[in-house]
This record gives C-alpha cells, sequence and structure tokens, in this order.
C-alpha cells in the first residue's frame, strides 16, 4: 500500500497490537525509542490538523524473539501493513519438510496479498503429500484417488482435497472456471482447510501414541 508523506510530523505514538511474524506471539509491540512518523490533514470546516497514519518500528514483547517490526497503522491503532507480514499459525510438528515448505509458501503468499500464487502453492502441498505416502496416479485427481487408500481420514476431508485441487487448477489455468474468485477469503478457508489435512495425515497419530504412553504410564504407576 502507499502512504503519501507530503505532511509529516513525529512527535506521537500509538499502540500496536498484532501477531509477532516471527515466532507467532500475540501481544502489543514495543517501542524501540524512536518516534512514529504520522501523516496529517486538515478539517476543511476548521482547519483543525489530525493524523491519518503512522508508520514506525517495534519490537516483539516475547523475550526470546524480540524480533523487529516495521508498521503502517491508521488512528484507531489498526495495523493497515507490517513488514515482515503477519502469517496465519498453524502446528508444524511431524510434517514432512517438502510438504512443509510447499504449505509455508502457500501462507506466506497469502500474507503478502497473493492469493492466485498461494491458491497454487495449496495444491502443491496436495502434491508434496501424495508423494510422500507414494500415490500414483497420471494426474493429481488420480493421485488424490490413490491416496484414500493409503491414508486413513474422514471423507469429508477427502472431498475437501479434491476441491483445494481444483481452486489450484483455476488459479494456474486461464480457461478454469471452477470458482468465480480466487481471493482473500477462498484462500483463507482453503489454508484452514488444509491445515486440518495436514493434521488429520501427520499429527493425530503422533498424538494418540502420546495419549496412550500417558495411559501407560498411569496403569504402570498403579501397579
Amino acid at each position: 500500500m502507499k502512504i503519501t508523506l507530503d505532511r509529516i510530523g513525529s512527535n506521537k505514538t500509538t499502540n500496536i497490537a498484532t501477531r509477532c511474524p516471527h515466532c507467532g506471539h500475540q501481544g502489543v509491540f514495543l517501542q524501540v525509542g524512536l518516534k512514529d512518523v504520522y501523516t496529517w490533514t486538515r478539517y476543511q470546516n476548521n482547519n483543525t490538523e489530525y493524523p491519518v497514519n503512522y508508520l514506525g518500528i517495534r519490537k516483539c514483547p516475547n523475550e526470546k524473539c524480540q524480533g523487529h517490526l516495521f508498521f503502517i497503522s491508521d488512528d484507531n491503532s489498526n495495523v493497515l501493513l507490517t513488514s515482515p507480514s503477519e502469517t496465519i499459525p498453524f502446528d508444524k510438528e511431524n510434517i514432512p519438510d517438502r510438504v512443509l515448505n510447499a504449505f509455508e509458501e502457500a501462507i506466506k503468499c497469502h500474507s503478502n496479498s497473493c492469493f492466485i500464487a498461494s491458491a497454487i502453492m495449496i495444491r502443491k502441498t496436495l502434491e508434496e503429500i501424495c508423494i510422500e505416502r507414494g500415490s500414483e496416479g497420471a494426474n493429481l485427481f488420480k493421485k488424490l484417488q490413490n491416496l484414500a487408500g493409503k491414508i486413513l481420514i474422514p471423507q469429508e476431508l477427502l472431498d475437501g482435497m479434491n476441491e483445494l485441487r481444483l481452486l489450484g487448477n483455476d488459479a494456474a489455468h486461464i480457461e478454469a472456471q471452477t470458482f468465480s474468485e480466487i481471493g482473500k477469503e477462498e484462500i483463507e478457508v482453503s489454508l484452514e482447510f488444509a491445515k486440518e489435512i495436514l493434521k488429520a495425515v501427520y499429527q493425530y497419530e503422533n498424538l494418540l501414541q502420546r495419549l496412550k504412553k500417558l495411559k501407560d504410564k498411569g496403569n504402570n504407576n498403579a501397579t
């Protein structure tokens, strides 16, 4: 986004609350000893000046992170833009590297409003899952059909994989028109669905094993 800096000041600050793009911590970011730059304008009726946008630098309140953040906000402390941009959080545990790399790129594309690129990388995430699980087929549709016999997940998630495949097709091919639009809402729903698929394929089993170990530990203590 573009902010015009023809009329600026630097004697004000504003509170910034957001999620850290480095560590995922949610909180009010700390000042770093510098005043914010703000743009301002005048009311036409009484010539009163007031701030419009704030630009500045903050650091993460998490002491283990303290990552720096550039921001633009409005006069009500609503964050309009950050750099690095905020990303959707998700659990990375047990996800294979190639699958994880594809999905992380999909999330980064979304955070930078590159929605078509994000859709393509969501589709690539499905392809990487198929490769990792040894699913075969002439195309992704056939591979997903074959994948259904290699993983144990709810039918709704299997159906969702095909919807994500179609979304990726629309993003990659001009002639595809399954989805009327590939925008922010479509991608955010798709990313949430993809997160559930990753949980089901790579994380539920490990969570069950951890629970069983706790049960075994309790039984041993009882004896």
